[in-house]
């Protein structure tokens, strides 16, 4: 239905605006109830989620999930996670830190980059983290990895560096730049920085 305003009389004074609103939203409420159309309630809450996406480079699986939602994790989420960011070496399950997760989308926000994350290296089993050791200097004894408390990622379609600088910036825990291997390393222990 197109309304036109009407033409005035001749003399007759112009109608005051806040009227002929009111005037309208009447009409378009009763068009509404003729039409038995429902109400809007004011207590419903949209259903407000936090959503990641992960390809896993050595398995190949992915995982598209929302992690978060109404003012909570998500249980199932959650376990799909912790299955995807598995010891893919040894089959091994470990709860990882939701922090970890809240620092993902973070970075995923603050990049404006809706691309899966690339996992390098999620959860790792105490003795899949001492051969790796013993086959490089550059994996800690008490790395954070076999706490489920570290992740080693890459973000295609946001450079390495600025990666790097975003997650530098949350301030959340330990970031490692490791541009020599394409990847950084995030952590939710102790804040500190390193890598080149």
């Amino acid at each position: 239905m197109l309304l036109t305003p009407r033409r005035r009389k001749p003399g007759a004074t112009a109608e005051p605006r806040c009227r002929q609103r009111r005037r309208l939203l009447g009409g378009i409420a009763g068009a509404a109830t003729l039409l038995h159309l429902p109400k809007a309630h004011a207590n419903i809450q949209p259903l407000f989620g936090r959503e990641l996406r992960f390809d896993h480079l050595h398995t190949g699986e992915r995982l598209h999930t929302t992690y978060w939602a109404q003012g909570d994790y998500v249980r199932d989420s959650l376990a799909d996670i912790n299955h995807l960011l598995r010891d893919f070496r040894t089959g091994e399950e470990h709860p990882i830190d939701p922090r970890l997760l809240d620092l993902l989308h973070r970075l995923k926000q603050q990049s404006g980059n809706d691309n899966p994350f690339q996992i390098i290296s999620g959860y790792r089993s105490p003795r899949t983290n001492a051969r790796l050791r013993a086959a490089s200097n550059g994996v800690a004894q008490k790395s954070l990895h076999m706490q489920g408390q570290a992740l080693d990622i890459r973000l295609p379609g946001t450079p390495l560096k600025e990666l790097h600088r975003l997650a530098c910036d949350a301030k959340v825990g330990g970031v490692g730049l490791y541009t020599r291997s394409n990847f950084i390393h995030i952590d939710t222990g102790r804040v500190r920085y390193w890598g080149g």
